[in-house]
């Protein structure tokens, strides 16, 4: 089989796939790490945010090539579930889907409908803004304004309410996505059990951390 063709058949798309899951996790984990210094020390945050900012590396290499790879995983999980749903018998579906997978792997498409939903609204709460203040208003850098920014985000209860609940989602997205990954990668072997505590802790650890830095912010102001 050629390369096109492996990457143009299911088991591609599934493997191409993962690979741009474990990305986002990367990044994931290190917005979590940079969101939690807020918790700690507003200088900290300020810090570490004015460098993401600033670096050109982050700014002109890594920035775009993360927006790309969410492009990539929502499209790529669009058309398995679409490819999935056009080759699945209705009458089997209905009576062997719920005794065979669990409902967390049954609704991957709504829960990842949410997560796109709760996206664009971060890109709009925080990206957007960035990107105005830095290129279409040309504002002199400031290094102290990341944190009030942050907390004036978490004031209006109904933006917080929204980033629980999405979330919440994210973490019944990961508890399927990451371990369904690495089994896309055929990684099934003595690690196995391993993988699944791992891959368990994060999906839970991770998303409920950054519920607690909304809750955190619009509790304390």
């Amino acid at each position: 089989m050629s390369t096109m063709s492996f990457i143009s058949s299911s088991i591609g798309k599934k493997v191409a796939m993962s690979l741009s899951a474990f990305f986002l996790i990367s990044f994931l984990l290190l917005h979590v790490a940079i969101n939690l210094l807020s918790v700690v020390s507003a200088e900290m945050y300020n810090e570490a945010s004015h460098f993401m900012g600033t670096n050109p590396i982050i700014q002109l290499v890594m920035q775009p090539i993360l927006i790309f790879g969410v492009l990539f995983h929502f499209t790529m999980g669009f058309v398995l579930e679409f490819q999935n749903k056009s080759a699945r018998p209705i009458k089997y579906e209905m009576k062997n889907e719920k005794g065979n997978s669990s409902w967390i792997s049954r609704n991957m498409i709504y829960s990842g409908l949410v997560i796109l939903a709760f996206l664009g609204l971060h890109f709009y709460d925080f990206w957007i803004p960035e990107i105005k203040y830095k290129y279409i208003e040309f504002q002199a850098p400031d290094e102290h304004r990341y944190f009030a920014e942050l907390v004036h985000k978490f004031e209006d209860p109904m933006r917080v309410g929204f980033y629980a609940i999405s979330f919440i989602l994210l973490m019944m997205h990961l508890l399927h996505g990451f371990q369904s990954a690495f089994q896309s990668l055929g990684v099934n072997n003595k690690f196995t059990p391993g993988i699944k505590k791992m891959a368990w802790a994060f999906s839970v650890a991770v998303p409920l951390a950054f519920v607690f830095i909304a809750l955190f912010h619009h509790l304390r102001h």
